[in-house]
């Protein structure tokens, strides 16, 4: 096997480690990485039989889709591409000009917002569930154009009534996170009655998990 070869060899395990690893990185920033040409990396991908990325999203999503009790479809902000109930969860929101301020050409919070929590909510195995308290901070401005990812994580469970979940949510752009949030998330029995709901939304706002 000739040197050329070899460097291929290693250059495409290399490749597919990065996949494995993060399967939502572009063919350019894997270029950057392995320090080669995007011809390069979309030719190694092609032969690897690695589809491109909008494709490895779209499946993704279609088979985390089928996991998701507690929101509807519309209703989710994103695509969640991974989802482990009760567990972790990915999502992935592509900013454009239409989410933006147009002075500052900023990302609006809200939406970076409602995309950390409908993951929160999507990664809870309830029928029902809703935000009782909300600690968020946005790290850096985010402009259009960019990809959002974020990852959830479910990091304790109470039982005081009704279930309570404390989560996680971690945003980023590329590896800088610009968003950060913890959320208390509380389930209910949609007969409970709104007075039970609200007793318990209350409950969450003024006890530490």
């Amino acid at each position: 096997m000739g040197k050329r070869q070899l460097l291929k060899d290693q250059r495409r395990e290399i490749f597919m480690d990065i996949i494995n690893k993060d399967p939502f990185q572009t063919d350019e920033e894997i270029a950057e990485t392995l320090r080669v040409s995007v011809p390069t990396i979309r030719l190694d991908r092609a032969e690897l039989s690695i589809p491109e990325l909008r494709e490895r999203i779209r499946k993704l999503a279609a088979n985390a889709q089928g996991k998701i009790r507690s929101l509807d479809s519309g209703e989710i902000i994103g695509q969640i591409v991974e989802l482990e109930l009760n567990n972790t969860g990915v999502s992935i929101l592509e900013t454009d000009e239409s989410m933006v301020f147009e002075k500052t050409g900023v990302v609006r919070g809200h939406f970076i917002y409602a995309l950390a929590e409908t993951l929160a909510i999507a990664v809870i195995n309830e029928d029902t569930a809703l935000v009782g308290v909300a600690n968020i901070k946005y790290s850096v401005p985010v402009y259009a154009g960019s990809r959002l990812i974020a990852r959830c994580e479910l990091r304790e469970v109470k039982v005081i009534g009704a279930r309570r979940y404390l989560i996680w949510v971690k945003i980023y752009v590329k590896k800088t996170e610009v968003f950060r949030g913890k959320f208390i998330l509380v389930s209910f029995v949609s007969d409970g009655g709104q007075a039970a709901i609200g007793a318990d939304l209350r409950a969450a706002a003024t006890e530490s998990m």
